[in-house]
């Protein structure tokens, strides 16, 4: 009798690390080798007769995919949020969904404290004043900054990420106040942040940071009414989802001068339009969705979404599972 055939899987994207290789030992792979992600036609006529999916967060998997794959086992996401996919409809049809929690908490949060860092020293700025040709002298005026040392940074969600942030401005002296759905007591003692309400947050943070997933509940959190909130001259950091954020509000604001700047990793849509009023507004610093890309998360990254996908084909429970429920 002939062996088994392999699953069959789709990895929609080239992923560092090990993970490619140890998978296609396990499993019948197929790589979409573009550096863009398959377009949705094409992703639709990827999926058919796969038994595994390994997505990131630019596939959208709903119920459409879904039923073009009626095979499909698994569907794995290269990311902690999952905002790409319709997991109750993956639940709806027993299939698990696995995502990448806790790996890039550290490497994120560094990265959004250098984006704070680097809007409110005007770093990028200094590098395009030089490398035109404008710098001519030392001037004591030249591209002021904002302080980070002893200033007040609000933080808009209090989950792993949010609690390395408030870490890492404890050692610069900052006071730090938070909103989350629940109180985090032992953070409160560990770290003395605290809890305020959201006019509050708004009123008194020099720097305004957020660090929540994208529901109904928290898309456009920052809009036009928040934005007339803030202190005046305040700066805004986004590395969590760009729907957060109200775009047209906040170019609206930098443009009238009521916002001190904004650091963007995220954007909605992403990538950003050119003709994105952003791309012209003042003090906006942005970056192309990197938080989590040092060489070792986004491996680790790679490999925890192997491992959820290979033990959802051997039929048992996902190491990281967001449906856990089937598995009851």
């Amino acid at each position: 009798m002939a062996p088994p055939l392999p699953p069959r899987v789709l990895v929609t994207r080239q992923l560092p690390g090990e993970a490619l290789d140890r998978l296609s030992r396990h499993v019948d792979l197929r790589v979409w080798e573009d550096e863009l992600p398959p377009p949705r036609e094409t992703l639709l006529e990827l999926v058919r007769g796969m038994d595994g999916l390994i997505t990131l967060l630019t596939d959208r998997v709903d119920e459409p995919l879904l039923a073009a794959a009626p095979s499909l086992r698994v569907v794995s996401n290269v990311a902690v949020g999952y905002d790409n996919i319709d997991v109750a409809a993956c639940t709806a049809r027993r299939i698990p969904v696995g995502n990448t929690p806790g790996v890039l908490t550290e490497t994120t949060a560094d990265f959004a404290f250098a984006m704070l860092m680097g809007l409110a020293r005007r770093v990028a700025e200094a590098d395009a004043y030089v490398r035109a040709g404008r710098w001519r002298t030392w001037s004591p005026t030249l591209l002021l900054g904002a302080d980070i040392h002893g200033a007040t940074l609000g933080l808009v969600g209090l989950g792993k990420i949010g609690a390395a942030m408030a870490r890492r401005a404890r050692g610069f002296g900052m006071r730090v106040l938070y909103v989350n759905r629940q109180a985090r007591p032992e953070l409160e003692a560990e770290l003395g942040l605290r809890r305020v309400d959201k006019a509050t947050l708004l009123a008194e943070s020099d720097f305004l940071s957020l660090h929540v997933p994208l529901t109904p509940e928290t898309r456009h959190w920052v809009g036009r009414s928040e934005l007339a909130a803030m202190k005046p001259g305040a700066l805004l950091i986004n590395t969590a989802r760009g729907p957060v954020v109200d775009q047209a509000a906040l170019a609206e604001a930098l443009v009238q001068g009521r916002l001190g700047g904004a650091a963007l990793d995220v954007t909605d849509p992403e990538p950003l339009p050119l003709d994105s009023p952003l791309l012209t507004a003042p003090n906006v610093l942005l970056a192309p969705h990197i938080a989590s890309a040092s060489h070792a998360t986004r491996g680790r990254m790679a490999s925890m979404a192997a491992d959820n996908l290979l033990a959802a084909l051997e039929g048992r429970r996902p190491p990281h599972c967001v449906n856990p429920e089937l598995f009851s």
